[in-house]
């Protein structure tokens, strides 16, 4: 935590020092100040917007993270549907999510459900990549044991590598936790009516910096906390685990 606060005292004394000496133009690099007073200016409506942008992480996180450990399970259960779906969902990490947002916006629309869908693209291959990969190894001294005492297969898969793949299960939730807001603000990007994405869209089509960058400090304390809070959330569920 001192590391990180000093590291944060450093960047904003430089930022400071840039921005005093004129190294860069005023309409392109404000000062702290001037963000400072631009955020306590549009307090409320920063707040309303952050709340919107949330939402669409939040749902967003949740929604990914399921059906991710979901298919993940799916696929570690029958060798044949793991042949057929991995290509597909390789494929589907090869096209940008940029290219998809515009998309997402035409068929699920300009309100929540298409920021929520944006994000859980994002989310949904980390998560089942670490968690497939986890169930893929486990210790096979454990999987000999469970086929000696004749254990079947759904129950070794539930009973014995689902517990063992956890820690990876949140090694996945934690790079999903990280990756969550780029979604949701990418579909603000390309279409919206609130949330901190259309607030710096708007801000910059107006040359206001100054609350541009105010809106783009609030979603990066919202981003640092949301991996923070999930980050001890799961050392604290997994703390039996050293890879926890």
């Amino acid at each position: 935590m001192k590391r990180a606060l000093a590291m944060a005292l450093g960047l904003l004394g430089a930022w400071w020092g840039v921005s005093a000496l004129a190294l860069v133009p005023e309409f392109m690099l404000p000062s702290p100040a001037e963000v400072a007073l631009a955020g306590w200016q549009n307090g409320a409506y920063l707040a309303q917007n952050a709340l919107v942008t949330g939402s669409e992480i939040l749902l967003g996180l949740l929604c990914g993270t399921a059906l991710g450990a979901g298919a993940a399970l799916v696929i570690a259960a029958s060798g044949t549907l793991q042949r057929w779906l991995m290509p597909l969902l390789v494929v589907s990490q090869a096209v940008p999510v940029f290219a998809l947002a515009p998309l997402m916006v035409l068929w699920l629309g300009f309100g929540l459900a298409s920021k929520v869908a944006l994000a859980v693209l994002v989310i949904f291959f980390p998560v089942t990549a670490n968690f497939l990969d986890g169930l893929r190894r486990t210790e096979p001294g454990w999987l000999d044991l469970a086929a000696t005492m004749g254990a079947r297969p759904w129950r070794v898969l539930l009973g014995l590598r689902l517990p063992a793949a956890l820690p990876a299960l949140a090694s996945g939730v934690r790079v999903a936790a990280a990756v969550a807001p780029i979604g949701a603000v990418l579909g603000e990007w390309v279409g919206a009516s609130s949330g901190l994405g259309y607030v710096m869209l708007n801000a910059n089509a107006r040359i206001e910096t100054a609350l541009m960058f105010a809106a783009l400090l609030v979603l990066g304390v919202m981003s640092v906390t949301l991996y923070v809070a999930v980050d001890r959330g799961l050392r604290a569920a997994l703390r039996w685990s050293p890879g926890g």
